[in-house]
């Protein structure tokens, strides 16, 4: 296999340290395998289908940087990194390696193994036309209720304002090294870190094939995906 190379103007941070505990028990979710080859080879080759991308930082479990190194080579050009304890430690480690030349950053998850190059690209060129923060979002299918702390419902809320996000999420990259650099608690996404700093966030459209992978099921339809 002849590994990708990367030439567009948009640097890819994938946060791949995490241990995937819904998963199930076993090594690092990034590295659990899907058709026969792990969930982060499918993530990258994908990456690296997409034009705008030249270069993609993996943060990897930290005493697994240079097997991950040598699992990724073959696939596309990447630079791998130590991650952190967390999601946004991990984030920020990738953001430090990134080339500070290449003014747009995209965050990507690897459990979102399939998602599709032309999403990549809608959300790269989104930030390309002058968009400081974007992500990928869909509509929400399914009725969403209020809970209290004792499991009673005290609310239904209007799904219609609501959106499912995505990843990959794409910023200025001086609006995402701010965000990271004011961030003071943690959040499940970059987006999240951007609204604090009262940065504007845009949506374009996601892509349902952009699924998480988190629980066994997920690896199930995921299959059942490259299969049809």
């Amino acid at each position: 296999m002849t590994a990708q190379m990367l030439r567009g103007d948009v640097a890819v941070l994938v946060p791949a340290a995490g241990a995937g505990v819904r998963l199930g028990p076993g090594i690092p979710k990034a590295l659990r395998e899907l058709a026969g080859e792990p969930l982060l080879v499918h993530a990258v080759r994908r990456l690296g289908a997409a034009p705008s991308v030249g270069q993609i930082v993996v943060a990897a479990p930290a005493g697994d940087v240079e097997a991950v190194r040598e699992l990724l080579a073959p696939v596309a050009a990447v630079d791998v990194v130590a991650g952190g304890a967390s999601r946004q430690a991990s984030v920020a480690a990738a953001l430090r390696a990134a080339d500070a030349s290449l003014g747009i950053v995209l965050v990507h998850d690897a459990a979102r193994a399939l998602t599709p190059p032309d999403m990549i690209e809608r959300v790269a060129a989104a930030v390309r036309s002058g968009l400081p923060a974007v992500i990928p979002v869909l509509p929400v299918v399914d009725t969403i209720k209020q809970v209290d702390d004792a499991g009673r419902v005290v609310g239904t809320v209007d799904r219609a304002v609501l959106r499912a996000v995505q990843t990959p999420q794409g910023f200025l990259r001086a609006v995402l090294v701010a965000a990271h650099e004011a961030a003071v608690d943690e959040h499940t996404d970059d987006a999240g870190l951007a609204e604090k700093l009262g940065v504007p966030v845009h949506t374009v459209p996601g892509d349902e094939v952009a699924m998480k992978i988190t629980r066994p099921l997920d690896l199930r339809i995921a299959a059942a995906l490259l299969t049809s």
